[in-house]
């Protein structure tokens, strides 16, 4: 499409800014279960946002084609649409940063042209030794997807941005059984660096803790210190991400409303957003309202500083964007809860009577984002006298968001990227109630 002559038609017809959002998605996923390929699928998924400004008000076009011929009807749906907005809320087309982050490191062309064959070869190994692990594994599946992110941005004001990431995850779970037991193990590694799936490393992660939990069993109800497992907490933090939303701030449905500058948190307790972060299919160097994004510390030493804005809450609570501005919404690019200088080991090691949990299930049920309540079931091992002592699964810890980050005692070293794309490490929390037996 011409797109001087969209612009150019625009402001005759009365729009005062328009702007362009372009994205395009490839992605692949591969399923291998009993040692065949099970699912295949490649999708290339593209969409294109028009949005104008008429009388104050954002109209707005959707479609995955633009053509010369359609440049009239474009522009008469977006001043209709535009004419049907009932909100309050200012409509804005941003003008531009000075400074964008050249991001020249967050798409790996050799993942994207890596024969499909070598993938699909890999991922049949890490099923192959999966099998072989132990005789008690009875089932078996492993996955790999990928997904190769870009976007473009023009807008009337002067806009012109780009931004190109990929990523993939390679993983399986396992069902392992036993004369009285059966227990599921489900791991995956995130990189855009396909020698990071090492099948070996993924492998043990995910039978092991499998095996080593059958025969798990509750442990009395009481009040334990607790450790959670990286990818447990991860799981946790990501069911409450929305509390650092400034539009569910200022809706009421934040936690953390009237927070800023408080003590929420322990010391040792640092969230931030890095959208500059490798490896991450997310990472952007501009939201999709043409903000530049910046690496922000949401929690510093245990201290909210910053809740996430769009141009919109931006300008409602007089301050600038954060450059979280998504798909009409706010959110973080890249959450990440920056990591200690303890070990999983120590942490363990340092429990007198505690639980070392490895799985939450039910976070995104069992949370309450405006009272920071949470009930989870859970599973891990008992720890006694810094030693891990024997399984536990059918339990439930609950507690409150921040009355437990302001509890943490010790952050780990072992940051990983969960399957819920947030980051973090393994954590110490002084004590929780448990429900057992």
């Amino acid at each position: 499409m011409n797109l001087d002559k969209l612009f150019k038609r625009a402001k005759e017809k009365g729009i005062v800014d328009l702007e362009i959002f372009a994205s395009d998605r490839n992605s692949l996923s591969i399923d291998i279960f009993a040692g065949e390929v099970d699912k295949y699928e490649i999708a290339d998924t593209k969409a294109i946002t028009i949005k104008g400004i008429v009388n104050g008000k954002m109209g707005t076009f959707r479609t995955e084609v633009l053509d010369d011929e359609v440049i009239e009807e474009i522009l008469d749906t977006i001043i209709a649409s535009a004419k049907e907005i009932d909100s309050l809320d200012d409509a804005i087309i941003y003008e531009g940063d000075e400074h964008y982050e050249v991001l020249d490191d967050i798409y790996n062309d050799e993942l994207y042209k890596l024969d499909v064959e070598k993938k699909i070869n890999h991922l049949k190994a890490l099923d192959k030794y999966l099998h072989d692990f132990d005789e008690r594994v009875t089932v078996v599946e492993t996955m790999y997807s990928e997904n190769n992110n870009s976007v473009v941005l023009k807008n009337s004001k002067g806009i012109n941005l780009s931004n190109k990431a990929n990523s993939a995850y390679m993983g399986g779970s396992v069902i392992v059984k036993d004369d009285k037991d059966q227990r599921v193990g489900f791991d995956v590694v995130i990189s855009n660096d396909f020698s990071d799936f090492d099948i070996e490393n993924i492998g043990k992660e995910i039978v092991e803790d499998a095996l080593m939990s059958l025969g798990a069993k509750p442990v009395p109800s009481d009040s334990y210190e607790i450790v959670f497992g990286n990818g447990a907490i991860a799981t946790l933090i990501s069911a409450f991400q929305g509390v650092f939303s400034a539009d569910n701030v200022q809706k009421g449905l934040s936690l953390l409303k009237g927070k800023l500058n408080e003590v929420i948190g322990s010391s040792l307790v640092t969230i931030v957003d890095d959208p500059f972060m490798k490896k991450s299919s997310s990472s952007r160097s501009f939201d999709d309202e043409g903000v530049a994004t910046a690496y922000k510390e949401l929690v510093s030493n245990g201290v909210l500083k910053t809740y996430l804005h769009n141009l919109v809450t931006a300008k409602k609570d007089g301050v600038k964007s954060t450059g979280n501005g998504f798909g009409g919404s706010v959110s973080a690019v890249n959450l990440k809860m920056e990591a200690g200088k303890s070990t999983l080991e120590e942490m363990i090691a340092s429990c007198q009577k505690g639980i070392y949990i490895t799985n939450v299930q039910g976070a995104h049920a069992g949370v309450n984002a405006v009272s920071g309540d949470f009930s989870l079931q859970a599973s891990g091992y008992f720890v006694e006298n810094g030693k891990k002592d024997r399984p536990v699964a059918l339990i439930t810890v609950a507690g409150n968001f921040l009355d437990m980050l302001k509890d943490i005692e010790m952050v780990g070293n072992d940051l990983k990227m969960s399957y819920y794309g947030v980051t973090s490490p393994s954590i110490k929390v002084k004590s929780m109630p448990v429900s057992g037996s």
